[in-house]
Parts: structure tokens; sequence; C-alpha cells
């Protein structure tokens, strides 16, 4: 196994992460319930990124998160929030996909 330290920041954060996509109602206070979950139980959202969906009253939301034990808890506690109506893994998405929308 490599050496972790010596990889660039780049590498290390998209070998240790995970893509969660999420399907929720598209209304003010949606992203604060999920995001205080997420704080509540002190565990770091990387990015986000959210857009609606068909006719608005939906959007997708992409969460790139640390993968550690502990995400499957998180996962299923997502998935009783009222405005979460799906939670998946995005396997075929790492962090290399968030990097070019930051400034």
């Amino acid at each position: 196994m490599p050496d972790t330290a010596l990889l660039p920041a780049t590498a290390t954060a998209a070998a240790r992460s995970t893509v969660l996509e999420l399907l929720v109602r598209n209304h003010p206070g949606t992203m604060s319930h999920i995001t205080g979950l997420f704080a509540r139980r002190a565990f770091n959202l990387d990015a986000i990124v959210c857009a609606p969906v068909g006719d608005g009253t939906t959007s997708r939301a992409l969460l790139l998160v640390g993968d550690e034990p502990r995400l499957e808890q998180v996962e299923r506690q997502l998935a009783k929030l009222y405005d979460v109506l799906e939670v998946r893994h995005r396997t075929d998405l790492n962090a290399s996909h968030f990097v070019g929308l930051l400034p």
C-alpha cells in the first residue's frame, strides 16, 4: 500500500472519497436539513453540486464525502429525511469530477 503522505492532496482525497447522489424535494430548507445531518455527526462534506430536475419540483445533488465506516449509518439517516427521496452511491464518479467546478 502506498504511503498517502507522498501523494498529491487530490489523489489522497480521491482515494478515500465516495460520491452520493440524492434526489431531493426542491424547496427552501432542503440543503439545510441535509447539511445539518452531516454537521451533527461531525461528518465533513468535501463538495456539493445540486441542480433542479424536470419541472423543478425535485433536484439532484451530488455529495463528495469521506469513505468512512460510519458513512453507511449516515446514508440510512439521509434516507429517512422527508426532503430526501432517494440515496445512492455513484461508483462511476470520484473527487476528480468536482475539481473543475471550484474557482
